[in-house]
């Protein structure tokens, strides 16, 4: 398992488990990103805020938030 902000820009993987607080497990699962969700990365800069793509929707999260959601990674 990786975590998201591990991933290249192209990349397509299953949200494995989320870990952290209350507060930002609630945040993140209210925009749509829990465990067993599709997720394929737009961007990664390293110094720019990640764009996913899930759920019929582009999301932008920040590096330190990534770290926290473990996926497993697929075939193209």
């Amino acid at each position: 398992m990786r975590s998201l902000n591990e991933l290249p820009a192209g990349a397509k993987a299953i949200v494995a488990s989320i870990d952290g607080d209350t507060r930002y497990l609630s945040r993140i699962t209210s925009i749509g990103i829990t465990p067993g969700c599709s997720i394929k990365v737009i961007k990664n800069d390293s110094k720019r805020p990640m764009l996913v793509f899930l759920r019929d929707t582009m999301i932008a999260l920040n590096n330190n938030e990534c770290k926290n959601i473990k996926v497993e990674v697929r075939g193209n």
